[in-house]
């Protein structure tokens, strides 16, 4: 059976630095890495009391807030097998995203997605 963990929140923004900031003076989250890719593509990583906080810039859709939480398991195949198992609905199947993670996403619900992780920053 696959074991699983809260891993993190993941945020979109017009302003992922400025939203950022926010949760350092309000919560005094830590700031963790701040990367910018180019063409507007920052991505932001605190962490708040042990949880990891993602905040990247608004998609094409427009979509602000809440993108989706992220669990993490330690066996991506057999998790997404039990899941299935037990009638979850994938939106994405599993995707390499780079040599350390790995991720699905399942639809939670009141269409909330979720990703189920494998690796990645901990």
């Amino acid at each position: 059976m696959a074991k699983y963990s809260f891993d993190h929140i993941h945020l979109m923004s017009p302003d992922p630095v400025k939203t950022a900031e926010f949760y350092q003076k309000m919560f005094n989250a830590a700031l963790l890495s701040s990367r910018d890719f180019g063409n507007g593509g920052v991505v932001v990583h605190l962490k708040l009391d042990g949880v990891i906080i993602l905040i990247s810039r608004t998609a094409a859709d427009g979509q602000n807030g809440l993108v989706h939480f992220g669990v993490r398991t330690d066996n991506l195949e057999e998790a997404v097998a039990e899941l299935k198992g037990k009638g979850a609905v994938f939106t994405r199947d599993i995707t390499r995203i780079n040599p350390q993670l790995r991720i699905s996403f399942v639809d939670g619900p009141e269409a909330v997605p979720i990703e189920v992780q494998e690796g990645g920053i901990q």
